[in-house]
């Protein structure tokens, strides 16, 4: 596909007054996150009918046109795997995409396994895509030629690939479906992971006493302190697993940093005694100041509820292999035992539930309700 590097803001409005007649484009994002402390997109790629345009975010001021093509809900926007760009697109231009039809959420509703966009280019048109690009350093410049082609080998297709999965949820009578959880993907929001405390983001917190947690969040504030520092993600200054060996062990000393290879020695010269002194801080901490984890207390669940639950699952996994989706995807956990919790008796009821998809009520609404009818 023929593509135009996009580098001023007369050229991305230049482009967005093209786009405005289109009926649907695909839009893709390529950021840093691998690489630096607070990640940013690093390249926007457009495809129109017969073009893609590389929009090089570094060098625009403006943004406004292309947020408004965005927002226009009479242009379809395809994106694959959404999530990570809706967020990055609200975090940088506060922007709200109508009409988005995202190809990895279409193929949950049709029972396509190998959901990411190279086994998908593969399957449907025998292209083959070099993973490693992902990892690569966007923020750079100039970019790579094979990177360029990458980027719009990424885009090119997309609209083919939404023909062509749109055709098959129709064709199932599953479009409606699918355009439900699509505008519910649009809407989600950007959520900065460095919030204090650190430790609400740690996986394993939860389990952990009040004075483990304290060593666990001051270790957290010299990771992200050296982070930032170095304009580096904080799992390149030390990973989830070296952070819990000295929570675990508690060294007093570089030397038994080593010892239980908590860091390599490298990491050990330059962060060794931050993360001794870090230790023995919340270890002198008085015990009225340690953090505790907070916990939302959940009711006891009565032998009825657990009956409904089982029940249920049961129910979830006989409509799986009838509509051949995903049970996960289907209705999850949280789900079921919030039905189970409210033990709806009619669809209306369903509909109530926090959470509840109208597609839900309808794939799963009579199955759940003669369930439910049936534990009494």
């Amino acid at each position: 596909m023929v593509y135009q590097f996009v580098t001023t803001d007369k050229d991305l409005a230049q482009v967005c007054r093209k786009l405005e007649p289109c009926e649907i484009i695909g839009v893709d994002l390529e950021a840093d996150s691998m690489h630096c402390f607070s990640e940013k997109i690093c390249l926007i790629q457009i495809a129109g009918p017969d073009q893609a345009w590389l929009v090089d975010p570094f060098l625009i001021d403006d943004f406004s046109p292309f947020s408004q093509i965005l927002e226009n809900p009479s242009i379809i926007k395809v994106f694959h795997g959404s999530d990570f760009d809706v967020r990055s697109l609200d975090r940088e231009l506060s922007v709200e995409i109508e009409n988005l039809f995202d190809t990895e959420i279409a193929c949950r509703f049709l029972n396509i396994k190998a959901r990411g966009l190279g086994a998908l280019l593969k399957s449907f048109f025998d292209i083959d895509v070099d993973k490693k690009y992902q990892k690569v350093d966007w923020s750079k410049r100039p970019l790579k030629d094979e990177m360029i082609a990458y980027s719009v080998g990424d885009v090119a297709t997309l609209v083919q690939l939404h023909d062509l999965l749109k055709n098959r949820l129709e064709n199932i009578g599953r479009l409606a479906w699918a355009r439900e959880e699509f505008d519910l993907q649009a809407r989600v929001k950007y959520e900065n992971n460095h919030i204090r405390p650190l430790f609400r983001k740690f996986k394993g917190a939860g389990k952990l006493d009040n004075r483990s947690l304290a060593v666990l969040e001051y270790l957290l504030e010299v990771r992200i302190s050296q982070a930032e520092k170095k304009d580096l993600p904080p799992f390149k200054i030390m990973s989830n697993q070296s952070i819990m060996t000295m929570v675990q062990h508690r060294p007093a000393s570089v030397e038994a940093v080593l010892k239980h290879r908590a860091l390599s020695p490298k990491q050990a010269g330059m962060y060794g005694q931050l993360c001794v002194d870090a230790i023995q801080t919340a270890l002198a901490l008085p015990h009225r100041e340690l953090p505790s984890y907070p916990r939302t207390r959940m009711p006891r669940k009565s032998s009825q509820v657990l009956g409904r639950i089982d029940a249920l699952k049961k129910m979830r996994e006989a409509a799986s292999r009838t509509l051949s989706m995903e049970p996960g995807f289907l209705i999850n956990n949280n789900m079921i035992a919030a039905v189970a919790s409210g033990n709806p008796a009619s669809p209306e009821d369903l509909l109530q539930i926090p959470g509840m998809r109208n597609w839900q009520v309808e794939a799963l609404g009579e199955r759940i309700l003669e369930t439910l009818s049936k534990i009494q």
